[in-house]
This record gives C-alpha cells, structure tokens and sequence, in this order.
C-alpha cells in the first residue's frame, strides 16, 4: 500500500450506516466478541458495537495493551475466543500466517454495500480486514519552550538533537527527549521509523535476506542513540502510556508519540492549559532538509476471525460495519485519523497528516517483518546502553533474524 493511498483513503469516504437498522444493528442473533489494543479511539468503536447488543445477541469486548500476545493463541481456540480482532498493519501478519482469520469477499458481497474499495485491505487478491483509522509516529513540541531558549521547530533529527542540547545547557529542561524505546516492540518500532527515513530496503531483493548491517543502518542506530541520550536514563521502560504522562506533566520539550495519543494531549484532562496550548503536533524530523519523515504510515481496521460458525462470523461482520459508522465517527471525530464519511481532520490530527503529505513510508506488510522487528526490539539495547558498537548491534540483530527465519521457512 502506497503513501498515496493512504492519503486517498484519509480523503476518501469509508462507511455509511443507512443499512443498518436501529434494533440490535440488523445483525441478528449470536455471540460477538472484540479483542483490541487499548487507547481512545479503539475505545469509541468497540463501545459502538456494544450497542447492537440485544437478549439475542452478546458483544463483549477486551482492551488490553497485550494484544499482540494474546491474538494468536485465542484465535486457535474452537471457537476462538475472539470474534473479530481489531488489527495494524503489522499486527494481522501473524493471524495471516496461521490462518487464524478468514477472506471477506462473500460477506463484503452480501452485507457491505456501503463499504467503501479503499477501506477494503486486500492479500493475495483477498478482502482480509476493513480498515477505519490511520495512524503514525510524529513529533510533539512545546512551542513556549522552544522559544525561550530561540530555538525554531526541528526540521530534521540533526535540529532536534541540537536543540535538545541548547534545552538543557541553558536549564530549560533536563530530559527535553522522550520516544517510545520499551526495550520489545516499542525500541524495534523507533528504528524502523528511522530505517525508513533512508530509503534504504529492510531486506535484499527478491526475498527475506536482511539490509540492515549498512552505512544506513549504522546511521539510524547512532541518530537513536543521540535522541535517548537527551531523555530519561530510564527510556527504555517507555511505552505511550509512559510518554503520554511525561508530556502532560510537562517534563518534556520534544517527543515523537503515537498520532492517536494527539487527542489525549490536547483534551482539558491530566495537563494543565499552559502545557496544552502550547502543543504542537506536526510531521516526524527527517534526515535532511527536503527527506521524508522518520516515522511508518498504519491503518487499524478489524478482522473476522477463521474459527467461528457461520452465524457468529456473519453476525460480527454486521456488528463490526456498525461500530464503524459515520454516527460512531460524529461521536468521536477529534479521537483519530478517521477513514469514515464525513471526517474533517482537527488539531490532533495534524502530525498524521503532516505526515501523509510529506510522503512517509508505509509500515512493511510483509510475512517476515514482524521477525525482524522482534529481532530489532530485542537486540539494539545493548548498543544504546554502551555495551557493544553499532555495526555489532546490527550484526547480533541479523543473526536473530536469520535464526527465527530459517526456522520458519522464510530463508
């Protein structure tokens, strides 16, 4: 999927709710069940779907930041636990892989005429998820901050370790830095972000062979390494939930966080209204003054899951067209990036925006990223701690990689 599409589905329609009826969604009888990360927006359309709920029909929900932990063991269960999971682009590649969630073709055909093509995410030539949100990395700033100490809003990462630095020599903030580095799939991320800054290829052609151990690669490690120096000693225990409450306790300067976190920092809840008006959310630095932003381009959107009676698989489909309608978005429309009819981006949409149209690259949806990511996630904190050197940091996360491949039949 292309920086273009993403923008074209941003701008485009995605969901109407005209056939859907008011009593239990139209959805009929039978058991619906939603497994889904745990923020704000996810939130709004799980709580969406809980209303089609009837003394025929059950929806129950389960938000947990474990998500990813949770998805593949439950969704082998038969039945699975989980009817319908909610997804990223990283996220269905595991449940792709096992099998675990079923082509939507058939269901797209009977029931899901006022879905949208672009919102319909395809493998193979397959309908596997419905997407209803984008989502990126992307920097926050305090602009009130920044201007005592004149400086100007970070272009590119050399300016934002730059400024970093002049924040704290002149007193202005002791960690003025903060990223999402839990050592896991939060470090693996903010590497991978930068990594596609370069435009460098994660694997050689023509197969699953990793290209990191490269100059490009030594030169992503070492900008990470500078931007950690500048945060907490304690960086990598940050997830969101970290970052998010560093900011609103204004402790920060500059941080790159989740879009979908935008609405949470900018509400009237947690901070205080110096710290939040002088917010600005806008595209993640580059590594040059003209270079595409340090950050990848997700969708979130929802799946059915394979194990289930064709009841319970029909049923949650028409639940799940629901808790994404454009009355859910009209609800809730400064809580995301909505992909749904009638959207007109806010404030706190603006880093993802800025993002799109500066043409970040998509996350790669690819069957053997998610190992290399585990790979990265698990392998680079010994070079940020000062233990080891860039080039065998890469070195140890190529090996990782290979391993988990060859044992996967990947390689």
């Amino acid at each position: 999927m292309k920086c273009k599409i993403l923008a074209m589905m941003i701008a485009a329609s995605a969901v109407s709710t005209s056939a859907v009826a008011a009593e239990g969604c139209g959805a009929g009888a039978g058991n619906v069940s939603i497994l889904a990360n745990d923020f704000p927006a996810l939130h709004a359309v799980a709580t969406e779907a809980e209303t089609c709920a009837t003394d025929k029909l059950t929806v129950t929900k389960n938000h947990t930041k474990d998500h990813r932990d949770l998805q593949v063991a439950a969704l082998k269960a038969k039945p699975a636990k989980y009817s319908s999971t909610i997804v990223t682009t990283s996220s269905i590649v595991p449940l792709l892989n096992e099998g675990l969630i079923r082509p939507l073709d058939d269901l797209v055909a009977k029931y899901g005429q006022s879905l949208k093509p672009s919102q319909l995410i395809k493998i193979d030539g397959k309908v596997m998820a419905v997407a209803f949100m984008a989502n990126s990395q992307h920097l926050f700033y305090r602009k009130d901050l920044l201007q005592k100490a004149g400086i100007e809003p970070p272009k590119t990462f050399d300016d934002m370790v730059a400024a970093g630095k002049t924040l704290q020599e002149r007193g202005i903030s002791r960690y003025p830095i903060a990223l999402n580095t839990k050592t896991g799939w939060n470090l693996g991320e903010e590497f991978i972000n930068l990594y596609s800054a370069t435009g460098s290829s994660f694997f050689k052609p023509g197969g699953a062979v990793p290209n990191l151990n490269n100059a490009d690669g030594i030169k992503s490690l070492k900008t990470l390494k500078a931007l950690t120096e500048l945060s907490n000693p304690d960086y990598l225990t940050f997830d969101s939930n970290t970052t998010q409450a560093l900011w609103e306790d204004g402790k920060l300067a500059m941080a790159l966080m989740w879009g979908s976190r935008g609405t949470a920092i900018l509400d009237n809840e947690g901070s205080t209204p110096e710290i939040v008006s002088n917010t600005v959310l806008t595209n993640t630095p580059s590594f040059s003054a003209s270079g595409v932003p340090g950050a990848t381009l997700w969708w979130d959107g929802w799946t059915i899951s394979s194990n289930l009676s064709e009841q319970d698989a029909e049923t949650s489909f028409k639940v799940m067209v629901h808790a994404v309608s454009k009355n859910m978005m009209s609800k809730n429309a400064d809580k995301a990036v909505w992909l749904i009819e009638g959207y007109k981006p806010n404030p706190a949409a603006q880093g993802v925006i800025d993002s799109v149209n500066r043409q970040a690259s998509p996350y790669p949806m690819l069957p053997y990223m998610g190992l290399l990511h585990t790979a990265l996630g698990t392998e680079l904190s010994d070079y940020l701690l000062g233990n080891e050197s860039a080039e065998q940091a890469l070195k140890d996360v190529e090996a990782a990689y290979m391993t988990s491949a060859r044992e996967q039949g990947f390689l």
